[in-house]
């Protein structure tokens, strides 16, 4: 009984190395190829119908065209100086 159980033995490992699969296991199957760069892709993508409470923000033309005149002539209204940073320095040394 010993050799016919052997036998089936290497007959069922040979036969389980004929089966064959679509894509290896690593990929996670036919329909999961390619699904991180998809869902990449779509987070990129804008919506192409968008919807706002206002169509068009309102705007001045005068106001624009004050600016504009401002600009050629060279008055400017000069922003205020706004600092996003502090620098804060201490005494440390080195050896």
């Amino acid at each position: 009984m010993l050799p016919g159980l052997t036998a089936a033995l290497f007959l069922v490992a040979g036969l389980s190395a004929c089966a064959t699969t679509d894509t290896p296991p690593y990929m996670g199957g036919p329909d999961n190829f390619g699904e991180a760069n998809r869902q990449t892709m779509m987070a990129q993508v804008i919506d192409p119908d968008p919807h706002y409470d206002t169509a068009i923000p309102e705007t001045s033309g005068d106001h624009a065209a004050d600016a504009v005149e401002r600009y050629r002539e060279g008055k400017v209204k000069q922003p205020e100086r706004m600092t996003t940073t502090s620098s804060m320095s201490s005494g440390g040394g080195s050896n």
